[in-house]
């Protein structure tokens, strides 16, 4: 017969054993693996959100289990979509529309980026558009995000058009070549002008995307149909993270911790900061809603069409086929 003491002792372990196993169990389940693929080797800013949610736990936080897989640029990762090699990913908006009408691959944009920070700059002063005519320009790729800002940019530069310039294909960093002086025009990020600034180059910025196209859109987090509908909770889950990662990066108190994740850009902390600063000043990661308006995806797709990006014999894609309202919205309603 167990004497009352060890009763007590017994039971006592076991409570202690069952209460540290509730602890350990995480707040909700960890889903599938999603891969997220990004823009960019090194990725661009944009996407700092993804290593913020990462580094701050988020995924963790909502039961999301996310890998990271940086590309070239985001047409490739688009691709990579198609392809089945990854599940989401980062992609400029423009291109993934010509892709989806062209070609009626079976993607759908879930989240976005709402305002393009693309901008034309030179190295030599005085300079304006009218003078790329005949000019080497750098780009990510032909056809690519910066390619589709520069043609969309020129349409606001009377008597010159895409073909008047040479595409220089420079991958996600058109720094160097600026600063080594081999190339002179570039289409740049906010964060490119900060970097390249810092080395004690000059830049003279010659076009905006925001005042020559305020109804364009940058990047959209795109999934293939069938794969949404195979994870969707996954997916669900992934984008809450960033959606509660957005939010972290606007409190100024933040901004240190969030310039030590920039620093995957390849920019040191202080530009990284630098940087964060003036994204968030452009309101540039949507904050209140899913970043995909209705009005900016419609003027990309009749500028897209309008250029020639889409096939004379193509229709421009829809904005109720392009876009899935529904999982930002559960996604935000866990975060709230």
């Amino acid at each position: 017969m167990f004497s009352r003491t060890l009763l007590a002792t017994v039971g006592g372990a076991l409570l202690a054993t069952a209460l540290a196993g509730v602890t350990a169990v995480p707040a909700l389940a960890q889903s599938p693996k999603v891969t997220i693929a990004l823009p960019g080797i090194p990725p661009v800013y944009s996407v700092v959100i993804t290593y913020v949610a990462d580094k701050q736990g988020f995924y963790k936080k909502y039961g999301a289990n996310v890998e990271l897989r940086p590309f070239d640029n985001g047409t490739a990762a688009a691709r990579a979509v198609v392809a089945g090699d990854v599940d989401m990913a980062w992609s400029p908006t423009p291109p993934v529309i010509n892709q989806i009408s062209n070609a009626d691959v079976p993607l759908v944009a879930i989240y976005g980026m709402p305002n393009p920070d693309w901008v034309i700059g030179s190295t030599e002063p005085g300079k304006t558009c009218k003078d790329l005519a005949g000019q080497d320009v750098g780009v990510d790729s032909v056809g690519g995000a910066r390619s589709v800002a520069l043609r969309s940019m020129l349409t606001s530069c009377d008597g010159v058009k895409i073909d008047d310039t040479k595409q220089v294909a420079l991958g996600s960093g058109p720094g160097p070549a600026l600063i080594a002086g081999r190339l002179k025009y570039a289409v740049l990020h906010l964060d490119d002008l900060s970097a390249i600034e810092a080395q004690g180059k000059k830049l003279n910025v010659m076009l905006t995307m925001k005042a020559t196209d305020p109804n364009s859109h940058y990047l959209s987090l795109v999934v293939r149909k069938d794969n949404l509908a195979a994870k969707r909770d996954a997916i669900v889950k992934s984008v809450a993270a960033m959606i509660e990662a957005v939010r972290f990066m606007q409190d100024p108190k933040n901004a240190d911790v969030v310039a030590d994740a920039a620093t995957v850009t390849g920019h040191n902390k202080e530009i990284a900061k630098a940087a964060l600063k003036e994204f968030l000043a452009t309101d540039f990661w949507a904050i209140k809603d899913d970043g995909l308006p209705k009005a900016k995806i419609d003027a990309v797709s009749a500028l897209m069409k309008k250029i020639g990006a889409i096939k004379p014999d193509k229709e421009a894609v829809t904005y109720d086929k392009f876009v899935d309202t529904s999982i930002w919205k559960e996604a935000n309603a866990m975060v709230k």
